[in-house]
């Protein structure tokens, strides 16, 4: 049986990328043919020869909003506010930094636009608050909030529009789906007039991105729900290319436990939404996707697992080891691997 400790790897601090590369597709990538079992070395604009017309990739166009407020208390204290999932339209669950100063009932003030109350605390030590406002929310918090950057990250972010991908969609993530940061709209372009097609679902990515796995058994683990929707168009696509035998390729993990949540024994899925809590970990058999483009994940995170459950964990942390001593960068504005 596995443990958490079995998915750890020694990351040097500086090698964790404080801010993202320009353009954004010359960030570097590792390629692995797990059929050849060879790595190569090349920057990410190198995808458009890794990829051949007929390729499908699916990508996640989930939107950020800018999700982190710093509220204050009657007596001048300050709050960081991370808004996690929305309820209803005044109601949201959110995590709050420090917590003795959020107990039910206190009020805290953003700014002369925006308040809240908390309302209750989840199980989890997560809150419920339900804010006051007049207007537009997402008008106000396009102009109180912040860009949830992971706690890791300590640069501040120049330019908002890095942590979203190039075709981000549909607001409702607290965290980027950072596969997709690397993509520039020329790239899209250049893959379309190769015959390399996309298809877009959704997931919004919530808490699970920033949640620890506390305990060694990683059955008792339990991860967040979060939201996502495969409509029509995509379907047909996805459930064209796999009966035409054609590469889905997923455009992160993000994609991948969507598929793979719907997805039937035959890799075919349906127009269909709901909510995910799927974990995916070795042993696993992979029922949609045939290859993956992603970044480089946490040590004992959900994500590496995720990635160790298609290549093995004794290979998955081969070639983690190896990015450490080729110097690639990691984690959300860091480098990425094209696994295949």
């Amino acid at each position: 049986m596995l443990k958490t400790s079995d998915f750890y790897y020694n990351l040097p601090e500086e090698l964790i990328a404080q801010t993202p590369v320009y353009p954004r597709d010359s960030s570097r990538l590792l390629c692995y043919d797990k059929q050849l079992d060879r790595v190569e070395h090349k920057h990410f604009y190198d995808i458009e020869n890794m990829l051949k017309a007929g390729d499908l990739l699916v990508i996640n166009d989930t939107k950020v909003y800018p999700a982190r407020l710093f509220a204050y208390t009657e007596h001048g204290g300050k709050v960081e506010v991370l808004l996690l999932k929305r309820l209803n339209l005044t109601d949201w669950e959110v995590l709050v930094k420090p917590g003795k100063k959020a107990k039910e009932g206190v009020v805290l003030t953003v700014n002369e636009e925006l308040k809240l109350t908390v309302v209750s605390r989840t199980p989890t030590g997560e809150r419920i608050i339900r804010f006051e406002f007049n207007g537009v929310f997402e008008d106000i918090l396009s102009r109180a909030g912040e860009m949830p950057l992971p706690p890791y990250i300590h640069e501040k972010l120049k330019d908002q529009q890095r942590y979203q991908t190039v075709y981000c969609n549909k607001e409702g993530s607290s965290a980027a789906p950072t596969a997709g940061l690397h993509f520039t709209l020329e790239l899209m372009q250049r893959l379309q007039s190769k015959g390399i097609e996309f298809a877009r679902v959704q997931l919004n990515v919530g808490l699970g991105t920033f949640r620890p796995v506390k305990s060694d058994n990683l059955e008792e683990h339990e991860m967040h729900v979060e939201y996502y929707n495969i409509d029509k168009d995509a379907a047909d696509a996805i459930n064209k290319a796999k009966s035409e035998g054609r590469r889905v390729i997923a455009v992160g993990t993000t994609s991948v436990r969507t598929l793979e949540t719907v997805a039937d024994q035959n890799g075919m899925v349906k127009q269909c939404c709901g909510d995910t809590g799927i974990f995916i970990y070795p042993p696993y058999k992979f029922k949609c996707i045939d290859a993956l483009i992603t970044n480089f994940h946490l040590p004992e995170s959900t994500l590496i697992m995720l990635v160790s459950a298609l290549l093995g964990r004794e290979k998955t942390l081969e070639l983690y080891n190896l990015a450490v001593q080729e110097k690639y960068r990691f984690f959300s504005f860091g480098d990425a691997m094209f696994l295949y």
